[in-house]
């Protein structure tokens, strides 16, 4: 069973509907018990980092997901994944889960739009489970202001927007994080879903 994390900044429905549309057990939760017996774990989020992190934090679930994170795949998606990195400075400075190096900062492309809204080319760099079967033409859907500042060897996929975007992240164990919305990229997405629940 896929565990998502409502608290009450994601975008959940979302994500269980493509769960569902791949046959995947799921389910939409705020209790530790159920992070716990989880087989793997899914941290959504849209919206603000500082007021995201309040929500987590009052849920009371931020030491079960720290603890979790360390045993089983976690994937966080758009600012569920900015929220996987030790700090941001989306408002005020403000620290995250610590579960990837780095931090996240706003985008600064003086001849492009911020946000950075659309579809994107994914770019490789390094081998990545999540990424198995995927072509040389794939494209995943963006909708950001923010973005993270990471290790090469953090960094999985990234697109060209300006500059490098980091787009597909991860400890190198079971944390992984992608700034793009998987359940709303099409085939491509629901691909990557199908590979983080093959997990162990």
């Amino acid at each position: 069973m896929i565990a998502i994390v409502d608290y009450g900044a994601g975008n959940i429905f979302s994500v269980k509907n493509a769960l569902d549309y791949l046959g995947l057990e799921s389910r939409l939760t705020n209790k530790k018990e159920d992070l716990v017996s989880a087989d793997s774990i899914i941290l959504p989020g849209v919206g603000a980092f500082p007021a995201a992190m309040d929500k987590l934090q009052a849920s009371g679930l931020v030491d079960t997901i720290k603890q979790q994170a360390k045993l089983k795949p976690f994937l966080g998606i758009c600012l569920g994944m900015q929220l996987l990195f030790e700090k941001s400075y989306e408002f005020e400075k403000r620290e995250g889960l610590s579960l990837i190096k780095g931090y996240v900062d706003k985008m600064v492309e003086p001849d492009l739009v911020i946000p950075h809204m659309g579809w994107n080319k994914l770019e490789y760099n390094g081998e990545c489970k999540l990424l198995e079967g995927m072509g040389d033409n794939e494209y995943v859907y963006f909708v950001h202001s923010y973005k993270a500042f990471c290790e090469d060897e953090n960094l999985f996929a990234y697109c060209e927007y300006g500059s490098r975007v980091p787009a597909l992240v991860g400890d190198g164990k079971y944390v992984y994080g992608s700034q793009f919305h998987p359940e709303k990229s099409g085939k491509t997405g629901l691909k990557i879903l199908e590979n983080f629940a093959r997990l162990h």
